[in-house]
């Protein structure tokens, strides 16, 4: 494994009990890991980003959290390693969150807070580590979805969205046969179609932009393989084992990747959740709704 170094968070030093560190998995896949507060924290929150980004995307949201925070970047993203062939699947990123809880985080409760890909993670942690749901304290998905993902037409007209959908495919195609670590060097050039897709009304331009530095830095490979993987995860079934543990729904409304249908659906199978609904909010919650997400992740810790 490799030896600790200093922090940082949010671009600014970390405080000196933060640890910056790598995990190994039992791949041999080397995952970028930061780990804040008490080690001997009765309570720790996960949190878990989504597809292309990063564990930054959760700076603001972590900055607010009292306690233990640990957070990470799945393989094929971040300062991770690529996913090895045939890796870059949910299942598989389930199986590194309950081989990282068992390494960091053995004893203890976790509230497990996932956005986007992470919480479709935490779904496929319920269905292939089930021993690990005793001692989650609470979840939280946000702009996430439970499955019927292939397919989606971006809320756009249905022939536009199959022409969209057709180019993604071109795209893709093209991408998985990079052989270089980063997708983009120049992010700037994302910015404008990544503002249209993931924010809703009104976004900061820092917000677009850290986005996008985000998304250069995923694996091109790793991507197109997780992309893949996100149009066959289907894990409805698998919610039925939060069905008592205090959960919390979000989504906005110009969600274009994971739509208010798919928020209602997860809500259906989680009666006691609760759904909070966001207007003119699109799919970066913890960007664009910062201090609604702390407050639930908060409300939960209590």
């Amino acid at each position: 494994m490799a030896p600790v170094v200093p922090a940082r968070v949010s671009g600014r030093a970390a405080p000196p009990w933060a640890v910056d560190h790598r995990f190994v998995t039992s791949d041999g896949t080397a995952l970028h890991v930061v780990d804040t507060g008490p080690r001997d924290a009765e309570l720790t929150t996960v949190l878990l980003h989504g597809w292309t980004l990063d564990h930054t995307s959760w700076d603001l949201v972590a900055e607010g959290l009292p306690g233990r925070v640990l957070r990470y970047d799945h393989r094929g993203h971040g300062g991770s390693g690529p996913a090895a062939n045939g890796s870059a699947t949910v299942a598989r990123c389930a199986d590194d969150l309950a081989e990282l809880i068992a390494a960091r985080v053995p004893t203890g409760r976790i509230v497990l807070v996932g956005h986007s890909m992470g919480g479709m993670t935490i779904m496929a942690l319920a269905e292939q580590h089930p021993s690990l749901l005793g001692r989650v304290a609470g979840v939280v998905l946000v702009a996430t979805s439970s499955g019927e993902l292939a397919g989606s037409t971006l809320g756009l007209p249905d022939a536009v969205g199959r022409a969209v959908a057709a180019g993604e495919k071109a795209v893709n195609r093209r991408i998985a046969r990079l052989r270089r670590a980063e997708l983009l060097r120049r992010t700037e050039i994302a910015r404008p179609g990544l503002r249209w897709l993931l924010f809703g009304k009104r976004p900061s331009w820092r917000h677009v932009a850290s986005t996008a530095d985000m998304v250069g830095r995923c694996h091109p490979v790793s991507m197109v393989g997780f992309r893949d993987s996100l149009n066959g995860h289907d894990r409805r079934a698998a919610l039925a084992a939060f069905a008592d543990v205090p959960a919390v729904v979000l989504v906005g409304t110009e969600d274009r990747l994971t739509p208010l249908s798919h928020a209602r659906v997860l809500a259906e199978e989680l009666p006691h959740a609760e759904l909070v609904i966001y207007l003119g909010a699109g799919h970066m919650l913890p960007f664009e709704r910062t201090a609604e997400i702390t407050g639930h992740v908060r409300a939960l810790l209590r």
